[in-house]
């Protein structure tokens, strides 16, 4: 057995259009929540558990994450406001929610003129929490949003390279929102050398994934790797070399299958895996302990096994 899931083990105890192709339902599955978790560890690294879609039972779907496998998961604030709501879910659950923050395009969009002050605010706010124990792990999501129509071009561009800087001097990784915008996105990246993280909710052929991973990146997969349609997105999963492989839901938005037309949860992430070891020809323990332990190191959340005898 690999290094990594015997490690772990020992813990043990631009595409098609992502929201319809969301929307497709699956045929009847069991709850995710009642599925016998993977041995190993998962952390999904990009979800909205501040979203409205979990407010009838938010708390049962955190509650739920351990004994679905889950060692953490990474709840994304797309804007100040939404930071208020995810800090007060890391508070309550601090071993078990981490967090990053930004103005994602539709919060630049919003903001209008006040973007600077809204910047200024970002600023603030990272300066009020990057000396505690619930510092925002990374600064994101971030990026360019081109198939709504948002600010103009240039001026998401350079919303972005302002929040690319801030993370800089903040020595924070990025969390990358990129929709129908490849081109753009990777002129302002190659552009930011001092910045690395993650490619969030990577859809994109393989010369797009060889093209992040030249710039030093990590590509985040989620639900959409399990498409059918998506072939083109399974031969990219194919390539990307383990300790630069992550995994995500973005709950409550992309459920994979067999779970579509659903609202998405943490737990479905077992399914990405699952979807990634077979394209990658791989046991899912394998690929659960390299994205874990991807996970851990780029965003700084602690193993959730003993590293002591870690080895490849």
């Amino acid at each position: 057995m690999p290094g990594l899931a015997r490690v772990a083990l020992a813990w043990l105890g631009q595409g098609p259009d992502w929201v319809d192709m969301a929307r497709k339902e699956s045929p009847a599955a069991v709850h995710p929540r009642a599925l016998e978790p993977l041995a190993v560890p998962l952390i999904d690294t990009h979800c909205h558990l501040s979203n409205g879609r979990f407010d009838a039972d938010r708390e049962d779907v955190i509650a739920a994450l351990p004994s679905c496998g889950l060692a953490a998961v990474m709840c994304i604030a797309t804007g100040l406001e939404d930071a208020m709501a995810v800090r007060a879910l890391v508070a309550r659950h601090p071993q078990l929610i981490f967090w990053s923050v930004g103005l994602d395009p539709f919060s630049c969009c919003e903001a209008g003129a006040d973007f600077p002050a809204a910047l200024a605010g970002l600023r603030r706010l990272l300066d009020e929490t990057m000396a505690t124990a619930q510092a925002p792990r990374a600064l994101g999501e971030i990026g360019l949003e081109y198939f709504h129509t948002l600010n103009a071009k240039p001026v998401q561009a350079e919303q972005l390279a302002l929040q690319l800087d801030l993370a800089a001097e903040f020595s924070l990784p990025v969390v990358i929102h990129c929709r129908d915008a490849f081109d753009d996105l990777y002129a302002v990246l190659r552009d930011h050398p001092r910045n690395q993280g993650i490619i969030h909710s990577f859809i994109g052929p393989p010369e797009h994934a060889r093209a992040w991973l030249d710039l030093g990146w990590h590509l985040s997969f989620n639900g959409t790797v399990t498409y059918p349609a998506n072939q083109f997105l399974r031969d990219a999963a194919a390539l990307v070399p383990a300790d630069r492989l992550l995994i995500e839901t973005d709950a409550p938005y992309l459920p994979p299958v067999p779970w579509r037309g659903r609202r998405c949860e943490p737990a479905l992430v077992r399914y990405t895996v699952e979807c990634l070891a077979e394209v990658r020809g791989e046991r899912p323990d394998d690929v659960a302990a390299w994205t874990t332990r991807n996970a851990c190191k780029l965003l700084n959340i602690p193993l959730p096994w003993s590293d002591s005898n870690f080895s490849i």
